[in-house]
């Protein structure tokens, strides 16, 4: 299993950023009228809940103490009108605020999609996918709640609190200054727990990035798993990223948890400084039964409040610690990108040329991969890529494809620098068939004209016969129809390559690129995918990327590819010739299929890859 570990994720740390709150609500300026809207409506209610504790001090007053039940009939009918307007702004705020938290969630979720589609291909390279998804899934929803709920807790609270001073300031100046003495306190604690409890919880976001990598890793290459019977090593490892995560959590739960009762406590001191200071105004007639009993109620009122803001607070720590992975995935910038002025090719016919390109990848910078690399390759001719393990080859190619770009020299189409050139004009001209396939979810069909939507049946039926992939789709239960699962795993390797073949020969595109394509199938297959290949390869400048050489004879030049350099450049026949690498591999792969033809057992296997 992967270890997490080696992934160094950027750290975050220090007091809640005004920035990231900034850009935390800014989520909410598309849907403004959907903010407003719950805003007012919890404010109306939160107005009205003081109001009503007023109500009930005029009805204790002016009423019950007097014995005058008409007053009390008189006061109590606005007292229902204005319930029947409360219950229909708690409606509406409910309403609002769900339909706003959706909307938030869609748009961070969208935001974050489309950009990952942006981000250069070294990106992936070095960031895990548990981490990614922990982004795009669990942290919007923390963000979402933050901005519709959160704010809504927030809001409610610091209206309550504000009609509350004013009602009771109405209601006696003295007792209100005595409960506002509370309220510095509260600050100081609060702005403690704060920096402890934010440090908690962006150790836990951290965590559930690895175990989210770990379940993706687990669950994906469950069959190695049980093949090697490393159930109970991987449940070891995994219950060493759940420990830390429980740790962390704890921590972050045990420090919220405490802040509520702290809060209460200090708040019952300023609760029993105004009973008993009301009850000598009481004595003396300074302030009346009705009025101490409101006065008793509104500090309630801010007391519920604060509690529920402190929860949301607690809540905040979290959202915040998410917020700041899913900026820094939004704030990560592609390595390969448009040039000022850049233009659609319009073709990409033409010779390719590498000049001096020298080229390192962004992790190991000092680690030249090509250093001075030139070569020149014709329109429509075919080049095979052979050679060790690590030598540059993949390196090549995805400087053709300009998934990379280098960090010296030029790579010219047609006598062109190709950055002249868009990425998506270059790379919706190249055509990649891959070491292992990738399958998406869908049918046959749909998978074969991914690249191509708008394919007509007889376009795509085409293109899987020429690609040798007709034959065992139109054999399957609903042909063309037929669903291929997660990732493909209904078919075996062999036909998820034919269709990938089919995929690429629908596309038409005039650079194609076969990286490894029949290094993982029986040899049946490897003739159906070689004669799909001739077809592709046709008018096309092509590159080949192979360990077994049957797959490469027919090319019109083998380039040895070793530490970077080309080692040797030929036909196949001169290579031989040449008796060096190229020589020793073919006499090596050729004594292996004499032996295992002559081995039952060995018979009709893959021949290994060279290393």
């Amino acid at each position: 299993m992967e270890d997490f570990t080696e992934f160094q994720e950027e750290e975050f740390s220090g007091q809640l950023n005004s920035q990231i709150i900034r850009r935390i609500l800014a989520q909410l300026k598309p849907h403004w009228v959907w903010a407003l809207g719950f805003l007012v409506m919890i404010s109306i209610v939160s107005l009205l809940d003081s109001y009503f504790t007023y109500l009930n001090k005029e009805i204790i007053d002016r009423g019950v103490a007097v014995g005058d039940l008409a007053e009390v009939a008189r006061i109590m009918v606005p007292y229902g009108l204005l319930m029947l307007l409360q219950a229909a702004a708690v409606f509406g705020f409910i309403y609002l605020t769900g339909v706003l938290g959706e909307k938030v969630r869609y748009d961070l979720r969208k935001k974050m999609f489309n950009h990952l589609q942006r981000l250069s291909l070294s990106y992936y390279n070095r960031t895990p996918v548990g981490w990614i998804i922990s982004r795009v899934n669990s942290d919007s929803d923390r963000v979402a709640e933050l901005v519709t709920w959160g704010l809504l807790d927030v809001t409610w609270g610091v209206t309550n609190i504000l009609t509350a001073v004013v009602f009771m300031a109405l209601i006696n100046w003295r007792l209100t200054i005595l409960v506002g003495l509370t309220v510095p306190i509260l600050i100081v604690v609060a702005s403690w727990f704060q920096k402890k409890i934010i440090k908690e919880y962006r150790e836990v976001r951290k965590i559930n990035s690895r175990i989210t990598g770990a379940y993706n890793e687990n669950i994906t290459g469950v069959r190695v798993t049980k093949s090697l019977g490393r159930e109970e090593a991987n449940l070891r490892e995994f219950g060493g990223l759940t420990s830390e995560m429980h740790r962390a959590g704890f921590r972050a739960a045990w420090l919220s948890a405490l802040f509520l009762p702290v809060v209460q406590l200090i708040s019952s001191f300023g609760l029993g400084a105004v009973i008993w200071f009301g009850g000598l105004q009481v004595q003396i007639g300074g302030m009346t039964i009705g009025g101490i009993s409101a006065f008793v109620t509104y500090i309630t009122l801010m007391l519920f409040p604060v509690q529920e803001m402190a929860r949301v607070f607690a809540e905040m720590q979290q959202a915040v610690a998410s917020a700041e992975r899913i900026f820094s995935l939004l704030d990560a910038n592609p390595t390969v990108v448009d040039r000022p002025g850049a233009r659609d090719p319009g073709t990409l016919a033409g010779d390719i040329r590498f000049e001096n390109v020298t080229f390192a990848y962004d992790d190991a910078p000092e680690e030249e991969v090509l250093s001075d690399f030139d070569l020149h390759v014709k329109q429509g001719e075919t080049i095979a890529l052979v050679g060790p393990t690590g030598g540059g080859k993949s390196t090549i190619v995805n400087l053709v494809c300009r998934f990379y770009e280098p960090t010296r020299g030029r790579v010219l189409i047609g006598d062109v620098d190709y950055t002249e050139y868009t990425l998506h004009g270059i790379q919706s001209r190249v055509g990649v068939v891959l070491q292992t396939p990738h399958l998406f979810s869908g049918s046959v069909r749909e998978n074969i004209c991914y690249g191509r939507l708008d394919a007509s049946d007889a376009e795509v039926e085409q293109a899987a016969k020429l690609a040798g992939a007709h034959d065992f789709i139109a054999n399957l239960d609903k042909g063309y129809e037929a669903e291929v699962g997660e990732g493909g795993n209904l078919l075996s390797l062999g036909q998820k390559q034919l269709i990938s073949l089919a995929r690429a020969v629908l596309a038409d595109p005039e650079i194609f690129v076969m990286d490894e394509a029949t290094s993982s199938v029986d040899t049946l297959t490897e003739a159906l995918i070689q004669k799909g290949m001739e077809t592709m390869m046709k008018g096309r400048t092509s590159f080949i990327i192979a360990h077994r050489l049957s797959t490469i004879r027919r090319a019109d030049r083998i380039l040895v590819i070793e530490k970077g350099r080309i080692a040797e450049s030929g036909s196949h026949a001169e290579l031989l010739r040449q008796r060096g690498h190229y020589y020793n591999l073919y006499t090596q792969q050729f004594r292996e299929e004499l032996t295992r033809e002559q081995d039952p057992f060995l018979a009709g296997r893959v021949a290994p890859a060279e290393g």
